[in-house]
């Protein structure tokens, strides 16, 4: 596979059970391959810790600005997108295969981010609350004045029907 970004090789290399490809010698960034990039995205994954010094040749430019093709897939253009909540690192992901590229440096950003996972998910649903918590109040509010208005007629419907229509009251009841 070619490197996204400089067009060298690229690399397999294992770490802590998870095999990427890097671009070793080149611009230094990493291609995840589906759901790899979670194995190796916390401090506590000790795994990653072998990624964030990939070697690479310091006269490389990169135009952090230009759209990358996946390495894996055919001319399929990668979608260029934050990592978290906290917007502080853009990654390119694929949106055929799912695979991440992560320039140089990048990996080490996502990792600083959040010492464990409790914390990225007290983050997100932080973010979460921020972005949708008011719409969400509000379509609780109407649900349970939906739930009350039910309530009303089933308390009605009860007096008018028969006891042996109320479940609990007969086992051959219709309810």
């Amino acid at each position: 596979m070619k490197c996204p970004a400089c067009g060298r090789e690229l690399v397999e290399m294992t770490a802590g059970g998870v095999t990427v490809d890097v671009c070793k010698g080149g611009c230094g960034g990493v291609w995840f391959d589906n759901f790899e990039l979670k194995k190796v995205d916390n401090q506590s994954e000790s795994a990653g810790e072998a990624l964030l010094d990939v070697e690479r040749a310091e006269g490389v430019a990169v135009d952090h600005e230009a759209r990358k093709n996946c390495p894996k897939c055919d001319e399929q253009v990668m979608m260029r997108h934050f990592s978290g909540v906290n917007k502080e690192v853009e990654v390119d992901e694929c949106p055929g295969c799912g695979g991440f590229w992560l320039d140089f440096g990048e990996l080490a950003k996502i990792r600083s981010q959040f010492a464990t996972e409790a914390e990225k998910d007290s983050a997100t649903s932080a973010y979460f609350n921020e972005a949708f918590g008011e719409e969400l109040d509000k379509m609780a509010a109407e649900s349970q004045a939906m739930l009350d208005k039910a309530t009303k007629f089933a308390l009605m419907f009860r007096h008018i029907c028969p006891s042996y229509y109320i479940s609990g009251d007969q086992k051959w009841g219709a309810f």
